[in-house]
């Protein structure tokens, strides 16, 4: 290793070690005080609280890589030139690039480190520490009994404590509602005057001792209709009145894991891919499921339920006329007279063939719309028809959309999950050609200006990618395109940068600055003094 390559590796080490603690350190507090409220006051042990930090605080590398390397090569390459050893390399020829070799293959190691945590360690971590985080949600509070206070904490008992000695153990006052057979027993409390309390050497067991009191029970009554009329009252006087309850309801769950192993963060990169492919498939088969149904209400063709009438069955279904018979001649003989009855008036029936209705034979160029062309008792019928099935159709047509969209949804997820890995490894890489040409440029070092110029950075890549999946995910920008357009931004940046250092060029010059304002300043005396004129 040349002597330039191991001053410039063990200037690194040291402060990019100290900017990931920092990094890490801020990371964790983040998220920790996201959930302090359902941690705290649940009587987790000190070991559970050390590893729920550990997996936490692995899956936080890819981000605290990153910004360690922008500190430490601003750091380390402001130190050099604030002590003109920069200088002194470029003048004895050795170019900017050469110098920074060995940062370059750290850079590119902490690259694959990276990778290789998101891919692997990474959703083991993220496993680990949601099951760990569920189980201290579930777990009851830690059993604190405080003077005056009703505590639930047991299952199945209420208890209040009147007063508690400083030793923590003597108790006075105390009241417990028993709940064991709230079927059997209506009413179940003791009072005691004093007690005691107190936990088992091996802390399984939770002990309390109450002396002269009085428990009352109020038995649910049973029976016939006449024993449940009436309500027995039951009154015992003790001396000494022993309760254990068992402290294992108290202890931490374990979950069963496999419930979250579906979950996006917690999958590997072949595994996300396989539900990449699931998915599409998926919102495929969902898009040409509802084009079928509604090519299906579009094609159906109609029953008909009436037949079509022609105007020469008419004369087919007309009864035959006969015609007049002519009167008999002969000799008149006088009619016998008959007696006329009164008969009440009837309707008689009227046997009316049923014509068929007509087809209407204009063309089509002359009704305004479509539904003009049916008989008028039809047309209601045919509307309420045909609002019935565009109902339906719009009905399962957003239906189909919200689950399309739901997936699409989960699909655009998915994929960001996918491709952020690669650009948090690839941006650890582009960091470096950042924050050696400022550390260049500025020339300052310790963990002022180089800590202001690498936050300012870092933020700017943090609010891309923040802007980029808020935009993938309503599917204004592909997932690919929203994980890496963050880093092509910096990457104009970083080559604008490196340039600047290798040709020992100011970013900003004072000359160009003076100018300009000196030819503004210029331009608005000339305009007044015109005006004065």
């Amino acid at each position: 290793m040349k002597k330039i390559d191991k001053l410039l590796i063990t200037s690194f080490v040291g402060p990019f070690a100290v900017s990931f603690g920092i990094a890490l350190f801020v990371l964790i507090m983040q998220f920790l005080w996201l959930y302090i409220d359902e941690i705290a006051g649940k009587g987790v042990s000190i070991f559970i609280m050390l590893e729920l930090i550990g997996y936490l605080s692995i899956s936080t590398f890819p981000m605290a890589l990153p910004i360690a390397i922008l500190i430490a090569s601003v750091m380390v390459m402001g130190n050099l030139a604030e002590r003109y050893e920069l200088s002194s390399m470029k003048s004895a020829g050795v170019p900017l690039i050469r110098i920074m070799r060995g940062l370059i293959f750290l850079a590119a190691a902490t690259a694959l480190f990276s990778y290789v945590c998101s891919d692997i360690i990474i959703p083991f971590s993220n496993l680990k520490f949601k099951s760990r985080l569920t189980d201290i949600r579930k777990q009851k509070p830690a059993l604190a009994l405080e003077k005056g206070i009703f505590n639930e904490d047991f299952r199945q008992f209420v208890i209040r404590i009147g007063d508690k000695a400083r030793d923590g153990e003597t108790i006075s006052d105390v009241m417990i509602e028993d709940q064991t057979n709230a079927g059997k027993v209506n009413f179940n409390q003791i009072l005691a005057d004093s007690g005691q309390m107190y936990t088992t050497d091996d802390r399984r067991f939770f002990v309390m001792n109450l002396f002269h009191g009085t428990q009352y029970q109020e038995p649910a009554a049973s029976g016939s209709s006449q024993q449940k009329q009436k309500y027995p009252f039951i009154r015992t006087n003790f001396k000494s009145w022993t309760k254990v309850w068992d402290m294992r309801e108290f202890e931490l769950v374990r979950s069963d894991e496999d419930r979250y192993s579906n979950n996006r963060s917690m999958l590997s990169m072949n595994q996300l891919r396989l539900m990449i492919d699931s998915l599409g498939h998926s919102m495929t088969e969902t898009r040409q499921s509802a084009a079928d149904d509604l090519l299906f209400q579009l094609k159906r063709e109609p029953v008909k339920t009436r037949r079509p009438a022609n105007q020469d069955s008419l004369q087919q279904k007309m009864p035959p006329v006969q015609p007049p018979q002519p009167p008999q001649t002969g000799v008149a003989q006088p009619a016998k007279r008959k007696k006329i009855t009164d008969i009440p008036p009837q309707t008689p029936a009227r046997n009316v063939p049923k014509l068929p209705r007509q087809e209407l034979n204009k063309p089509l160029s002359e009704y305004q719309f479509f539904y003009e062309t049916f008989a008028v008792e039809d047309r209601a019928a045919l509307l309420r028809e045909a609002v019935n099935r565009a109902k339906t159709g719009v009905t399962g047509m957003e239906t189909r959309i919200a689950q399309m969209r739901s997936r699409r949804i989960e699909w655009v997820k998915t994929g960001y999950e996918l491709y952020i890995k690669y650009s948090f490894a690839l941006v650890c890489f582009i960091f470096l050609f950042i924050g050696a040409p400022m550390g260049a440029i500025i020339r300052k070092g310790g963990f002022g200006y180089p800590i202001l110029v690498s936050i300012i950075f870092f933020v700017t890549f943090i609010m891309l990618t923040i802007l980029c999946r808020k935009l993938a995910e309503t599917a204004i920008m592909s997932p690919f395109w929203a994980a890496m357009v963050p880093c092509i931004v910096l990457v104009p940046i970083s080559f604008y940068l490196t340039r600047k250092a290798m040709n020992d060029s100011q970013m900003f010059s004072t000359e160009r600055l003076e100018r300009f304002f000196r030819q503004i300043r210029n331009r608005f005396q000339k305009q007044k003094a015109s005006q004065v004129a």
